[in-house]
């Protein structure tokens, strides 16, 4: 984090406009694939959720695993987690291992609705993203991101013990 007191080193013109495009086509690609879930009654949330139990073993995992893999907060998860049960498509279960967590586990109607909602998904994913990229380009934003995610994890890890 900056010091309180330094001066910002703005943006130049190329960083700008490489930052404003990265935002606004990612929230547009956000919008959109969850625009083609809406026939599922899935989030984009929910379907990164589901997807992750799904192929977890016996598709459970802990809740704090989970959102992590997820990519969402321990208390957005457990939010959705409370509409997902509601729909009887997850449920939680405690840790009797260690009785510190829960687990979030898949039902099966849980399994039948990813399973419906998956060729859409992946079908909006290959039309408004892999489609539009070449192989080099695919290869090009997997190796950027790769590197950008271990960077930003490198830095919530030191953020979080200070």
């Amino acid at each position: 984090m900056a010091a309180k007191n330094s001066q910002p080193r703005w943006l130049n013109e190329r960083e700008m406009r490489a930052w404003r495009s990265y935002i606004i086509a990612s929230r547009r690609l956000l919008e959109a694939l969850e625009t083609d879930l809406d026939g599922h009654d899935l989030s984009m949330a929910d379907y990164e959720v589901m997807a992750q139990l799904s192929e977890a073993p016996n598709r459970r995992m802990r809740m704090s695993e989970l959102a992590e893999l997820a990519m969402i907060s321990k208390s957005r998860l457990s939010h959705r987690m409370k509409v997902m049960e509601k729909a009887g498509w997850l449920k939680r279960e405690e840790c009797s291992e260690d009785r510190r967590g829960y687990w979030a586990v898949m039902t099966d109607k849980g399994y039948r609705a990813i399973v419906a909602a998956a060729p859409d998904h992946v079908a909006s994913v290959r039309r408004r993203f892999i489609d539009q990229l070449s192989g080099k380009e695919q290869d090009n934003l997997t190796s950027t991101f790769e590197s950008l995610t271990r960077e930003l994890r490198t830095q919530f890890i030191k953020e979080n013990k200070q």
